[in-house]
């Protein structure tokens, strides 16, 4: 899945425990009529993927969502589900670097050979 928005905040790096997990927090704001402010997390390897990007650039952020069931002391159980981003790119930059740009539609000359009564073996 995907979000795409604009960057509303961008965490710091926290660890926790003693082997070192890793999370950084990324909130988008989805541009529709009615905008959310959707909090992504970034864990272990993919903190790092936060690096080069600001507040208010556009992107598209790769996603899974997650769910976690948990009893607590007293027997209860309750369920938690969280949003775990793993690719995040440029959405301004809408055309492939690796793609060459398109010539403008001038530069083809129109076709002066054409004969109406031709009948091609087209079936549409």
């Amino acid at each position: 899945m995907e979000v795409q928005g604009k960057i509303k905040m961008i965490g710091e790096t926290a660890t926790f425990g003693s082997n070192g997990f890793r999370k950084r927090e990324l909130v988008v704001t989805t541009e529709e009529q009615y905008p959310q402010h959707i909090m992504i997390e970034f864990v272990q390897d993919k903190t790092d993927l936060l690096n080069s990007y600001q507040v208010g650039q556009n992107v598209k952020v790769s996603i899974n969502l997650r769910g976690r069931e948990w009893v607590n002391p007293q027997g209860e159980t309750k369920y938690f589900n969280s949003v775990q981003g793993w690719r995040i790119e440029n959405a301004d930059q809408s055309v492939s670097k690796d793609m060459p740009p398109m010539p403008p539609a001038d530069t083809f000359e129109p076709a002066s050979n054409l004969n109406e009564d031709d009948h091609d073996d087209l079936p549409f």
